[in-house]
Parts: structure tokens; C-alpha cells; sequence
């Protein structure tokens, strides 16, 4: 899979299934620094990915601050040939002041054993 920098930082495409709902999100930060995989609420509402009344919201810190998210357990996360299924992701607001769909955690990346080129800009 190819990495796009834009703005110093590095983008890539993923995709999510929830409940036989597909979204292909393509302003996905790569960031090995994050510990959870989030996405931003307003990518992701018109899948269902939702607040509920059963979800649990917590506070999550980060080098820009602090956010309240919720988790949801979606069918399938999948960054080219890397895909997991039944993975929890969390669900923020993400105003970071520039576009982004997402973050890809270390979550992520160290369950599917994801090896990280960026000299050539590739993930394998």
C-alpha cells in the first residue's frame, strides 16, 4: 500500500465495514505515536457509526490534547491487504484544524504485523 505525505504528515487509504455498511475513507493519518485507531464522527455517521446509549465515552490524550471519544467494535478495518475483523476503533470529533478521516494506531499496525518503508513510502 502506498503512503501519500501531505503537509509533512503521512495519509492512507482504509476502509471499514459496520453492520453490512462499507466506507472508504482516503484522509487516514498513518501514526505509529497514537496507541488507539480513531476515526473522525462525521466520516463515519452515514454507516451507523453512532453514540449510543450503550457505548462507553471516554477521554483520550494526545501531543494536540484531549477528546472525548466512544468505541465501537466494527466487522472489518482493512488498510490494503491488511484487514481485521471484529476491531474496536474509537469515534471522536477530530477538529485538528486541517481535513482528516482518521488515525491508524499502533493498534492496528502491530496486529497485523505491518512493516513501514518511508523511504519508499509503502506499508507491507
Amino acid at each position: 500500500m502506498i503512503i501519500r505525505m501531505q503537509n509533512g504528515l503521512p495519509y492512507v487509504q482504509v476502509s471499514l465495514t459496520y453492520q453490512n455498511q462499507h466506507k472508504t475513507l482516503d484522509n487516514v493519518v498513518l501514526d505509529t505515536g497514537s496507541a488507539g485507531t480513531v476515526f473522525s464522527a462525521d466520516a463515519v455517521l452515514n454507516i451507523g457509526l453512532q453514540l449510543e446509549s450503550n457505548d462507553v465515552v471516554r477521554e483520550i490524550r494526545g501531543v494536540g490534547g484531549t477528546e472525548f471519544v466512544f468505541s465501537k467494535r466494527v466487522d472489518c478495518v482493512s488498510l490494503g491487504k491488511f484487514e481485521l475483523k471484529d476491531f474496536e476503533i474509537e469515534i471522536g470529533t477530530m477538529d485538528y484544524g486541517f481535513v482528516i478521516d482518521g488515525i491508524v494506531g499502533i493498534n492496528f499496525l502491530h496486529r497485523v504485523g505491518a512493516h513501514i518503508d518511508l523511504a519508499q513510502l509503502e506499508i507491507y
